[in-house]
């Protein structure tokens, strides 16, 4: 590793832990040179499928998209960031585990979806309103009406 401060490429490795709930290494480093000390973060890059748009066009998948999508539906609601990386992984992962070297742009949709049903209903409610293009208020109340079927489905211990 190349120091960021002086270039050298000696550098050594001072201490290493797993972050990122061990999906990261976190290492600091110290120059040799310089005497700097500087951290570094190391994870798998993993290839993540190719992503067909409705167009017929084809896309590298593209993370900030997608984190940028899930943001926007939890603009100024209760959720927390690291809920929202917890679900970019989970998505990132379900995608991957697909098998699939390309994915219609609806699995993705539909799986940030399934993600924002469960961190938060009224984000979900306005990603869905985009992204099935509701067009008028009785979309809404149907959607909404499912939501509520499905909550008290679930709470029903029977």
């Amino acid at each position: 590793m190349h120091c960021p401060f002086c270039k050298a490429q000696d550098t050594k490795v001072i201490d290493s832990r797993l972050v990122a709930e061990g999906e990261q290494v976190r290492r600091r480093r110290e120059c040799n040179l310089c005497g700097e000390r500087f951290t570094t973060y190391e994870s798998a890059e993993l290839v993540m499928p190719r992503i067909v748009k409705q167009n017929g066009n084809r896309e590298t998948f593209d993370e900030r998209k997608l984190r940028a999508g899930l943001q926007r539906a939890l603009e100024k609601r209760p959720v927390s960031v690291e809920e929202v990386e917890a679900a970019v992984a989970r998505i990132k992962q379900a995608l991957r585990a697909s098998g699939e070297r390309e994915l219609p742009s609806r699995r993705v949709g539909e799986a940030v979806m399934n993600e924002l049903r469960e961190l938060d209903q009224v984000a979900y409610v306005r990603f869905a309103s985009v992204y099935r293009s509701f067009q008028d208020l009785s979309e809404f109340r149907s959607e909404i009406d499912r939501l509520e079927s499905k909550k008290s489905s679930d709470n029903d211990p029977s």
